[in-house]
């Protein structure tokens, strides 16, 4: 990276330098987190910082700060005159800290070189605790993943126990949930306006905590309070059954969670981002580099996403072991074809490229633009996925619209390929009632298999065992052998010699050694010896990690075998 670059007036500043750089006397708004800074729209903090830098502030983003001495890094850029901002990073930071076994990792991959020991266990506790202690004045609002996915009573898989909300123990004065651009832009405005954070109650998609006289919303509904789930698993189970079916609904209601002798109070979501506000978003003037100051160090997670881009946001799957629902949502949000082809003009711009695009996707490779047909029976809709345990009727999966972008992108100049590395949704295409979208299925497979797979395509069908299957709310295998089948007609049709690579996962709740036996089975006779079996890893959030706590299904009450010794866990 150029050391010509004068970055005090491209990047957001880091340091009492860089704020002086600008001229500036007084910050308005910083910004903590566990990652690295990469100015890209793939990380949480730089699209808020910038978000909140359009708005016309003065806004610094501390990246990794140093907890363990006298705290310098909490206190060098000083008190802002509205709030400190604080997530974790990219990841959960016990995910990104510890294997399935709860064996520390020797690495992370949002830290200059991937080195470990650069954010805390629990960042977010932990830097909103520190301002808390230094500037108890200033409002602390926590947002990102690990902030979302721990706004109720969670388990807590390395405490091995339910903590209550991030809320309760941090001490922080809001929270914000999901995708949180336009939240955090009312939220500023009101704090600009005048108002005291204590005010801002009304705000979608924030979770507070307060009194027990706090009059709630019109419709609002209380769930089992945090004492009440550690007593009874089966009440925890229950609340988290509410909890989830709520979440899935397009109208959703403010949720209050009695803690001791107060009160958690986590409002509904915003709208859904429309094609424009999503687009705006993406038009901010992101570098998409890393920060000069880590100089030629390599960032292995930029590394990963620097020549890709992202089409949409959300997923409806909803599968029993994914946090994306309970972060980004059910609904999917698209950008324009504009909008994307100018970013890829961007990366096919950047000095390093080669020709190659890494990814086009989102959380899956194949949501773009879809949605229901008639939106008045969504609203009425609670499953927690339009794909499973089959295809919704009213589910448009058209792959058209995402067929013509894949054209139009591949014709930008300077790009020679693009491979999609998002998982692709095959279920959408092979288990799917709705005839007239046939064509643009099969359409969307082969051009997948021609022209954006470089020589394999990974795909997840998690394990063969159907009762485990349904259990994670995947597909049957025998849809993996159906696709496979059409892989292989494929390679003899155009004589190409591509591969088709499966991830499962072992000691998911219901699985047993027997399972994954015949797992190895099945596959082998498939002509697989596994190279991706991921080992389950409870995340707070999900409905995988409940069974795992309870040995209950809260949906059936029906007992859930778990694998829980280390031996049990690694035979599997």
């Amino acid at each position: 990276m150029s050391t010509k670059i004068q970055y005090s007036n491209t990047w957001l500043p880091t340091t009492a330098k860089e704020v002086e750089a600008r001229g500036w006397k007084e910050l308005d708004v910083i910004l903590f987190s566990g990652d690295a800074y990469v100015d890209h729209p793939s990380f949480g903090i730089p699209v808020i910082g910038r978000v909140l830098e359009k708005m016309g502030l003065k806004v610094a983003i501390v990246a990794q700060p140093n907890w363990q001495d006298d705290l310098r890094d909490f206190k060098k850029l000083g008190r802002p005159r509205l709030f400190f901002g604080v997530s974790s990073g990219s990841m959960d930071s016990m995910v990104n800290h510890y294997t399935a076994n709860r064996r520390l990792r020797s690495d992370d991959a949002y830290t200059p070189g991937g080195r470990a020991g650069f954010r805390p266990d629990y960042a977010a506790y932990v830097y909103a605790k520190n301002l808390k202690k230094l500037f108890p004045d200033v409002p602390v609002i926590l947002g990102g993943i690990e902030a979302s996915l721990r706004r109720f009573t969670h388990y807590d898989y390395w405490s091995d126990s339910l903590k209550p909300s991030i809320l309760a123990e941090t001490g922080a004065d809001m929270l914000v949930y999901g995708m949180g651009e336009k939240t955090i832009q009312k939220i500023t405005q009101g704090l600009i306006d005048g108002k005291k954070i204590t005010e801002l109650t009304g705000i979608p998609q924030t979770s507070f905590l307060t009194t027990k006289d706090f009059i709630p919303a019109s419709g609002s509904i209380t769930i089992a309070s945090h004492e009440e789930c550690t007593k009874s698993k089966k009440v925890f189970g229950t609340m988290f059954r509410t909890v989830e079916e709520d979440s899935n609904s397009m109208e959703q209601r403010q949720i209050i969670q009695p803690f001791a002798d107060r009160q958690i109070v986590v409002n509904p979501p915003e709208s859904l981002s429309t094609e424009q506000e999503l687009d705006e978003i993406y038009d901010l003037p992101f570098t998409r580099l890393p920060h000069p100051r880590y100089r030629d160090k390599v960032i292995p997670a930029y590394e990963m996403i620097r020549h890709s881009v992202n089409i949409h946001r959300g997923c409806f799957g909803g599968c029993s072991f994914c946090t994306i629902s309970a972060h980004q949502g059910k609904f999917i949000s698209s950008r324009s074809e504009k909008s994307v082809l100018k970013e890829l003009e961007q990366v096919a711009a950047m000095p390093d490229f080669t020709g190659q695009v890494s990814d086009l996707g989102g959380p899956s490779a194949n949501m773009y633009r879809m949605q229901g047909v008639n939106l008045e029976i969504c609203k009425k809709c609670k499953r927690y996925s339009c794909i499973h345990p089959s295809v919704c009727k009213n589910l448009n999966t058209d792959h058209t619209p995402l067929n013509l972008l894949y054209d139009k992108a591949a014709k930008v100049p300077g790009i020679k390929k693009i491979t999609i590395g998002s998982g692709v949704r095959y279920d959408l295409f092979l288990d799917n009632p709705q005839k007239q979208y046939e064509a643009s299925h099969r359409k969307y497979f082969e051009k997948l298999f021609l022209n954006h797979v470089s020589g394999r395509l990974k795909v997840a069908p998690e394990h063969t065992s159907d009762e485990v299957l349904k259990l994670m709310r995947k597909p049957s295998f025998d849809l993996f052998v159906k696709l496979k089948s059409w892989f292989d007609s494929l390679n003899r049709k155009h004589r190409k010699n591509q591969q088709l690579i499966p991830y499962m996962i072992s000691n998911h709740p219901g699985c047993r050694i027997q399972d994954m036996a015949d797992l190895a089975v099945k596959t082998n006779n498939l002509g697989y010896r596994l190279e991706q079996v991921q080992g389950f890893t409870p995340t707070p959030m999900t409905l995988s990690s409940v069974m795992f706590y309870t040995g209950i299904d809260p949906y059936t009450q029906k007992t859930v075998h778990i694998s829980r010794s280390k031996d049990e866990m690694q035979h599997q």
